[in-house]
């Protein structure tokens, strides 16, 4: 079985990526993960713990945004009986329940500095100190961490130990947006289509060709995760039907994306028949809509009024 198969794509991008991520895999160096939000840094760090000789022990993550200030200490490293209101009893830190394995921080960016300290402790003598505690314990965990941000910007503005930076950044991995490998989106969307339509018990819809590259000429904010929230809300409101630019979010078709495909035209050089290549046009939004004449203005970009003008003037016949 590829531990690598959850992270779909063959953009040369990627295919580097996961073939360094094979390497590192290997060995039990720790692991920093760049990438912008939704790239999918948990699905490539579970990778590489699968693919590790510590694949059958734990695989413990946190969001280190996730948690209050005050709680991220004693989430990671446990605390002992009465070290402050509420610690009723002794706790395990997620250090401890890691233990044999791999200790994932995804949003490394916003651990507090305090805690920082401790995490450089571990990665430098593999101890850690509970709160309230006087005698550290030892663990063997692998650490891979992620974070969404420039660190060497956060250890210029002081937010960020630049010591412990260069303890983690010992093998960085950075995953490409998905504006950079457009090229994996159909396949991407063929994965979550898939997933959908047997979660949902629906037929999968498809994307049609001129929808395909609107989503290829999409920045993606949201990168990954975008595209699969997309595909669940079509599985479900579009079961079984082809997708044409007209059923995308108006954010899709309007805007940046758009002119950009227009200013994309050369006229050739031996010019060109304006009225014909109106009148084709017309024609082939006519087929496509199946003659829906508002859906036609549409993917034209003009006003039902004008298309029928334009019908007329260039005597087409519609449904």
């Amino acid at each position: 079985m590829d531990n690598f198969s959850s992270i779909i794509g063959q953009s040369p991008a990627l295919e580097a990526l996961i073939r360094s991520a094979r390497v590192v895999a290997a060995t039990d160096v720790t692991v920093l993960i760049k990438g912008e939000t939704g790239t999918g840094k948990e699905v490539l760090a579970s990778a590489i713990q699968k693919d590790s000789p510590r694949a059958n022990k734990p695989f413990v993550t946190l969001n280190c945004a996730a948690l209050p200030e005050g709680l991220v200490e004693s989430e990671i490293f446990g605390h002992k009986k009465g070290a402050f209101t509420g610690a009723t009893a002794d706790k395990q830190g997620l250090f401890q329940a890691a233990d044999g394995g791999t200790l994932f921080l995804d949003e490394i960016n916003s651990l507090p500095l305090t805690i920082q300290s401790k995490l450089l402790r571990f990665l430098e003598s593999g101890e850690c100190l509970p709160v309230g505690g006087t005698k550290p314990y030892r663990v063997n965990v692998r650490v891979i961490a992620a974070t969404n941000s420039d660190l060497t910007n956060q250890i210029e503005a002081g937010e960020f130990r630049r010591d412990l930076y260069f303890r983690l950044n010992v093998v960085p991995l950075e995953l490409p947006t998905l504006h950079e490998r457009s090229e994996d989106i159909e396949m991407l969307a063929k994965h979550f289509f898939a997933h959908f339509s047997e979660t949902h018990s629906l037929q999968s819809p498809t994307f049609s060709k001129h929808a395909l590259k609107v989503l290829r000429n999409h920045k993606w904010p949201g990168n990954v995760r975008e595209l699969r929230n997309l595909c669940e809300r079509l599985s479900i409101l579009l079961a079984g039907r082809v997708i044409e630019p007209e059923n995308l979010p108006h954010e899709f078709t309007h805007g940046k994306e758009i002119s950009a495909t227009v200013t994309d035209f050369r006229l050739p050089e031996t010019g060109l028949q304006l009225d014909a290549l109106e009148a084709n046009m017309i024609h082939q939004a006519l087929a496509r809509t199946n003659g829906n004449r508002s859906k036609s203005a549409r993917l034209l970009g003009i006003s039902r009024d004008t298309l029928l003008y334009r019908i007329q003037k260039h005597g087409l016949a519609t449904h």
